[in-house]
């Protein structure tokens, strides 16, 4: 009886060294597409690329982010007040851009993120320092 039973396909296979379920790594590849597409509708069903804003530009402003918008380059704070600007106008006279103007969902790059996330480490130091 060494006979070896047929392996399903949910069964580890330490011979090729991975460390989990075949059937799990399926259903992991397939999750990724069907979230792309939930947020690309929520994005687009959203009203500020509609205006032309990006996401960072609708952050609330706290003082990490008026921080992080005071350290941005030059060029990227007249363009982020370019885009506000035109919004305001846009939302006062109860418009939106033509659609081929919207932001793209792959233009909008969290473009403030490396900025507000080296403030908000210096902000916490700081506090842990203040505690000493």
């Amino acid at each position: 009886n060494s006979k070896s039973l047929p392996r399903l396909p949910f069964q580890r296979d330490l011979t090729e060294g991975q460390g989990c379920f075949k059937k799990v790594d399926m259903a992991s590849k397939a999750v990724p597409v069907w979230r792309e597409s939930l947020r690309r509708w929520a994005y687009y069903k959203s009203y500020f690329p509609q205006l032309g804003l990006m996401r960072d530009d609708t952050l609330h402003e706290t003082a990490a982010v008026a921080e992080a918008i005071r350290r941005l380059p030059k060029n990227m704070q007249g363009e982020r007040s370019f885009r506000i600007s035109r919004a305001f106008l846009l939302s006062t006279q109860k418009t939106i851009l033509p659609k081929e103007e919207w932001t793209k969902y792959e233009q909008d790059v969290h473009y403030l993120k490396p900025y507000l996330d080296q403030v908000e480490k210096e902000f916490a130091e700081k506090a842990e320092w203040n505690k000493k």
